[in-house]
């Protein structure tokens, strides 16, 4: 297939086009900047490689002319949309109204450009954190302005493909974690696991929906394949649907062997709850039929630690 994908220096969509490349699928990827144009260095590292892995673009942002040029390029079988603003996306002061104007920056030429051009098939990246994704407590709302945009992203390509004829996918996203993420949870752990700390799981009561991003990116792949020519279908692939406590305690046991390192945690009492307690996405991933190795994807996180922290 030929594809047409954005959002390709973001951490998951690093993985989704290094396995839709992996699998024989042709990928023009779009970049609004150069790899060393990046500020930080672990998206300026997967730039580098994402490029090794598709047809980059640079310099083009969704649904400017530069990128309604190349719509009409190629005989593309389906545009991925995978990029959103996410700039400062955990602060409560995130500008959902200007993210949503970005996100779908001139959405009916661009989905009229797509059908003059033969493409049929639209793919969305939608977040469990949306409200009314998933499944869970307080009656699944937004999670934060940063959730509100992408609800508000889905709902308007939903329509407007609906009225262009389009056919559209939503593939909702998790928790993903693995080598070449941002330092969030998973790297705050085993960057003190490897200095000889004893990290804490300060909000354990949480149950939340957990994914090696090897495991995420290979059901992408999937639903890409399968995704049918009309109407609008959705996947909420599920990981580790647990307490992060549980989840906590999952990284210690399959690190401490592999590290060879104790890999104590301790567990904070969790007393304030200003999340959702509860948040999950409903869609089992089946590991042997998308051809998915457990111990490998263990292995490969163990690995990117200790090159990043053991010198």
């Amino acid at each position: 297939m030929k594809i047409l994908f954005t959002g390709a220096s973001s951490f998951t969509g690093f993985w989704f086009i290094r396995e839709l490349n992996a699998t024989g699928h042709q990928v023009t990827a779009v970049f609004r900047r150069r790899p060393e144009e990046y500020p930080d260095e672990v998206r300026r590292q997967r730039a580098v490689l994402a490029t090794e892995a598709c047809r980059p673009v640079h310099g083009y942002s969704f649904g400017d002319e530069k990128f309604l040029g190349l719509i009409k390029e190629d005989g593309w079988d389906i545009l991925c949309h995978h990029g959103a603003d996410v700039t400062n996306y955990k602060s409560p002061d995130f500008n959902t109204v200007a993210a949503f104007g970005n996100n779908i920056h001139n959405l009916p030429a661009v989905l009229e450009t797509l059908r003059g051009a033969g493409c049929g098939r639209v793919l969305l990246t939608g977040s469990v954190f949306e409200g009314g994704e998933g499944a869970g407590s307080q009656g699944l709302p937004d999670f934060s302005p940063y959730g509100l945009s992408k609800a508000l992203t889905a709902q308007a390509f939903r329509y407007y493909c609906g009225r262009a004829g389009l056919s559209l996918g939503k593939f909702v996203i998790p928790n993903p974690f693995g080598p070449y993420e941002e330092p969030r949870f998973t790297a705050y752990l085993m960057k003190n696991w490897l200095a000889g700390a004893t990290p804490n799981c300060s909000s354990p009561s949480y149950v939340r929906d957990n994914i090696h991003v090897s495991l995420l990116a290979k059901a992408y792949v999937q639903f890409v394949q399968e995704l049918p020519a009309s109407g609008f279908t959705r996947i909420n692939p599920s990981g580790y649907a647990e307490s992060q406590g549980s989840f906590t305690l999952r990284l210690a046991r399959e690190m401490g062997p592999r590290l060879g390192l104790p890999c104590p945690v301790e567990l904070k009492k969790q007393v304030d709850f200003p999340e959702p307690r509860i948040r999950i996405n409903t869609d089992p991933s089946d590991a042997d039929a998308l051809g998915w190795d457990e111990s490998a994807a263990w292995d490969e996180l163990a690995h990117y630690y200790r090159r990043l922290h053991v010198r």
